[in-house]
């Protein structure tokens, strides 16, 4: 079994500056290939990349390894022709010699795409890269240009934002001043880092899909997050009114827990009706309703309750409201009350209510999972 040490020129540069055909097969015909290509091309690095692949043939001819020594080429106007034509070389390779793995010699990024098309046919043990020492800065940085600009999205994310903000800076440096020219620039470069950053573009187009996709299947989830969004500005409405009359509150906690404890009920409320929307969607295109999304209507009042509740006790402590009064509570010939609840015992009352609200969420999600897994059961035994 042999290795095959193949150098690979993808644009056909050998090919086109000698007039010979690709495959070169052989020890003397490829050292006679570098004085041909050196002749037409003294500066052209494909003969640096031919005694290179010699070499490493040589060293293990040197190690008594078997090797085959080729150069191959897409001698093709496009680029699925010539990789095709690299591809049916080396399968003619493989049919008149007996080889076992390659060794890749390529002195190029474009060439070092046609290492998958060699790793297709046989292994491929090393890759190795020849750079002109000379040239070997400005080589590395030219293709690494010419990958960035290349790529459609890297210039879009890139190139288009930095022109913007070259154009613009002059104009807005000859209207208002460097200062507000330099520092509008920034904040325009520092929001769209910060769009492509987190990603907005993509959460957006995604909920654009699963609006679309809703709108179309005529989901009851559409209408329910509709009145859902309604609510929760509902909510934030209310609980910076709550704030704005406030009168003589200090800091941040205080006006935090007004506006807590006026917007919650609300804000429970959207989140409920949006989950009971897909609550519905679940019952209705499926047969069986997962337990969780029974649940979490339940839970989302039990947390609201629990929020409410402590931001009551603040705002009751610090006197801004006043105390929970019950009415006298008849009962037959005796009577129970009038009761005042400290801040303490509301808190108490929220916490407790929230409880006992979860516990009958789960109660009932669990009731109503068995009686879907019971019906279908029953249909199975029916069919059968």
């Amino acid at each position: 079994m042999a290795t095959l040490v193949v150098c690979v020129d993808r644009t056909d540069d050998i090919g086109r500056k000698t007039g010979l055909k690709t495959p070169v097969v052989g020890w003397e015909a490829v050292r006679s290939l570098v004085t041909d290509v050196g002749l037409a091309d003294p500066e052209d690095s494909s003969v640096n990349t031919l005694l290179e692949t010699l070499r490493v043939a040589r060293d293990l001819r040197d190690a008594d390894e078997e090797t085959v020594v080729a150069v191959v080429s897409g001698a093709s106007e496009s680029v699925v022709g010539a990789d095709r034509a690299v591809g049916q070389q080396l399968d003619g390779l493989l049919e008149t010699h007996d080889i076992e793995s390659a060794i890749v010699v390529i002195d190029s990024a474009e060439d070092e795409r046609l290492v998958p098309v060699v790793e297709s046919r046989l292994r491929v043990d090393s890759v190795d890269r020849v750079v002109v020492r000379q040239a070997r800065d400005i080589e590395s940085t030219y293709y690494l240009l010419k990958q960035f600009l290349a790529d459609e999205e890297l210039r879009q994310t890139v190139l288009v934002p930095l022109g913007v903000a070259l154009v613009a800076f002059p104009v807005l440096a000859l209207w208002r001043g460097p200062a507000v020219g330099a520092a509008t620039i920034t904040a325009v470069v520092g929001l769209f880092l910060l769009y492509k950053g987190f990603a907005v573009d993509d959460v957006t187009k995604d909920i654009a899909q699963r609006t679309q996709t809703a709108l179309y299947s005529g989901n009851v989830s559409v209408v329910t997050y509709v009145v859902a969004a309604g609510l929760t500005m509902v909510g934030l409405f209310v609980g910076a009114l709550a704030v704005s009359d406030l009168e003589n509150a200090e800091g941040v906690v205080i006006p935090t827990m007004q506006f807590v404890f006026d917007a919650v009920p609300w804000l429970a409320g959207a989140g409920v009706t949006a989950s009971v929307g897909r609550l519905l969607d679940e019952a209705i295109g499926s047969e069986e309703v997962p337990r969780a999304t029974i649940n979490i209507p339940f839970l989302l009042v039990s947390v609201g309750l629990v929020v409410r509740g402590f931001a009551a006790y603040f705002l009751e402590r610090a006197a801004y409201i006043g105390s929970v009064r019950l009415p006298e509570l008849a009962v037959g010939a005796s009577s129970l009350g009038p009761f005042v609840l400290s801040a303490g015992e509301r808190l108490a009352v929220y916490v407790v209510a929230a409880v006992l609200l979860a516990l009958v969420g789960v109660r009932v999600a669990s009731v109503l999972s068995s009686n879907a897994v019971d019906e279908a059961e029953a249909e199975l035994e029916h069919g059968s």
